[in-house]
């Protein structure tokens, strides 16, 4: 006979669990202590077998059957009801312990494998682990665009709009890495686009008139700093390659008969290597300074050890003492200097490009420049290391005071 609410109300147990058929393989545990537990038994290949369902009343007579009835479907499908049950605790425990965390260590592993550059990783590693780290503990699965977009903010409202977007993309990147290794179903970073401030974009200060520019680096000849600082600045303004390229210069990269400074893609920001040309006025300075580093491969080595470069701010703050603001002039600001003066020149624009080593979109175009542009860029490193020469020579007499 069916059960009823007020049969299953009013039953009592009392030395032993007293059991209550419903139908269909469903029935009522009534324990000693009062508590209704529902159960279905049923019978699969052969073999019998019982399921806990839950308790009354939390999960209703009504409720109960509707389940009853779900398993009983599941039996006729081929399917092993109890089976079902233990793989899907399996994957929820699987679930729970793949976390972003775990996920985000894989993902960098596997950047690492694919030959990125130390520079890129550091960058990962400081996004995924310190800004990321609220929700490191969380299975990725179970992430919603909620919880990524409240650490997203709280970068964005600490000032760095752009380190949010960066972090956005790269936690996109993770989330994609978990759906192609089967333990997400969904990027929800996709849902944010357009939900982040744009970033305030702040220009490298850069100084760009000529008789300045000789100011300033007759203002570096005269630094009585340590001498690799006054070599780097100098060399900066000679060679138009970023700072952390001129820090990192080591000896082995340096061809002092061909004039050439190749610089290895690991060490790029592009990822491909890049030539240099150097002209007499950077072979002299380098020639100068070799000695200090006879020990170690590091051309401009530290102050402090020559196992280690120049520090990232270094030549900036020999900027400062010698009277330039950070508004003024930086170190990075070099590459504005040449590329602002010798596009004003006329010189062309493709080997200026070239020389700043920026990527071109189209890659056939980009083989063509460096294969043809060398003998051009030969010419307007030496044509832009004689202009920095002249432009010394009308500032003298007219130095700026710091």
């Amino acid at each position: 006979m069916a059960l009823t609410q007020s049969t299953i109300i009013n039953a009592v147990a009392s030395n032993k669990p007293l059991k209550l058929s419903d139908s269909g393989g469903l029935f009522l545990l009534v324990q000693p202590d009062g508590s209704k537990q529902w159960r279905f038994r049923y019978r699969f290949s052969g073999r019998e077998n019982m399921l806990a369902l839950g308790s009354f009343p939390t999960l209703s007579l009504v409720a109960a059957r509707e389940k009853r009835d779900a398993l009983r479907q599941e039996i006729v499908d081929g399917v092993d009801p109890a089976i079902k049950r233990k793989l899907e605790r399996a994957v929820a425990a699987t679930a729970a312990n793949t976390t972003f965390g775990l996920v985000a260590a894989e993902f960098l592993e596997h950047v690492k494998a694919n030959g990125a550059a130390e520079r890129t990783l550091f960058k990962y590693r400081w996004m995924l682990q310190e800004l990321a780290s609220p929700i490191a503990q969380r299975p990725i699965a179970n992430i919603m665009p909620a919880e990524v977009l409240m650490v997203l903010k709280r970068v964005e409202k600490s000032g760095r709009r752009e380190s949010a977007r960066r972090l956005r993309s790269v936690m996109g990147a993770v989330f994609r890495h978990a759906i192609v290794t089967l333990r997400a179903t969904n990027d929800p970073t996709y849902a944010l686009r357009g939900a982040l401030l744009k970033p305030i974009v702040q220009h490298r200060a850069a100084i760009t008139d000529e008789k300045e520019v000789g100011r300033l680096l007759l203002a570096i000849e005269e630094y009585e700093g340590w001498p690799t600082i006054r070599a780097g600045l100098l060399l900066l303004a000679l060679t138009m390659v970023r700072p952390g390229d001129v820090r990192g210069m080591r000896r082995s990269e340096i061809n002092f008969e061909r004039a050439m400074w190749r610089i290895p893609a690991e060490r790029m920001k592009m990822r491909r290597p890049h030539d240099v040309p150097l002209s007499t006025q950077a072979l002299a300075i380098l020639k100068e300074i070799w000695s200090l580093s006879d020990n170690g491969d590091l051309v401009l080595p530290s102050i402090r050890t020559i196992r280690r470069p120049l520090s990232d701010n270094a030549m900036n703050v020999a900027l400062r003492r010698m009277g330039y603001a950070q508004n003024e002039m930086v170190a990075h600001g070099f590459r504005a200097t040449a590329s602002t003066i010798l596009n004003e020149r006329g010189f062309n624009p493709d080997v200026i490009e070239a020389a700043l080593a920026h990527q071109d979109n189209d890659v056939i175009r980009r083989v063509y420049n460096r294969a043809t542009y060398w003998p051009e860029r030969v010419k307007m490193m030496q044509a832009w290391s004689d202009l920095l020469d002249e432009f010394k020579k009308g500032s003298v007499g007219n130095r700026r005071v710091a």
